[in-house]
């Protein structure tokens, strides 16, 4: 429509819409969070779980990505983060977007043997989508994604997973299992400082 405008972020050009959505498009509590993801992604085979508008996979194309690819369940978000890639003259065949349930298409994945060197998961708080069995809620469901995200993750990989839920805790079962470090001091902007619960996000390897 016309009431996309490009806004600039980290030297990158991404489409936002102030208008039509709840959310413009870009959320900025994770621009700290998608700098990461770029300085981690050369040479990688990055994955984006949950992928909105895709502005995480700008910055990891940016980054110099061997590959992207980028899962979300909404049509129009897909086509909104093409859009964003193609704005970045980034866009090519080595970026894949894939219209599925993230849960779904990552059990497929790793039948098929899929690996990933650098994920990027940051699920919804709750969802019930009318195209998603059951309805999903990351406190209670995040053992299970951050599981099945690791089985795509290559030998030496790096999961980054984040979520706005509040008061959200990781179970320990998992801390256990997997070295986990949790990053929300260091991508939380200063900007957010009166409201440093905004987001938590963990390195998992």
């Amino acid at each position: 429509s016309d009431l996309f405008r490009v806004v600039g972020e980290g030297g990158l050009r991404f489409r936002v819409n102030f208008e039509d959505y709840l959310d413009t498009g870009l959320f900025l509590d994770h621009r700290m969070t998608r700098v990461r993801l770029r300085e981690a992604a050369s040479r990688k085979r990055f994955l984006n779980l949950f992928a909105y508008t895709g502005t995480a996979t700008v910055y990891a194309a940016a980054g110099g990505a061997a590959s992207t690819t980028t899962v979300d369940l909404s049509t129009t978000y897909l086509e909104w983060a093409e859009a964003n890639l193609a704005l970045n003259e980034l866009a090519g065949p080595r970026h894949r977007f894939e219209r599925a349930d993230v849960r779904e298409w990552l059990t497929a994945a790793a039948q098929r043997g899929e690996r990933y060197d650098l994920i990027f998961c940051d699920p919804p708080t709750f969802s019930n989508s009318k195209r998603m069995e059951g309805v999903f809620d990351v406190q209670r469901d995040h053992v299970a994604l951050i599981e099945d995200c690791l089985a795509v993750l290559a030998p030496g990989g790096l999961l980054v997973f984040s979520t706005n839920a509040q008061r959200f805790r990781m179970d320990e079962c998992l801390a256990a299992r997997h070295a986990i470090t949790d990053i929300s001091g260091q991508t939380v902007p200063p900007d957010f400082a009166r409201n440093t619960d905004i987001h938590r996000a963990f390195e998992i390897r």
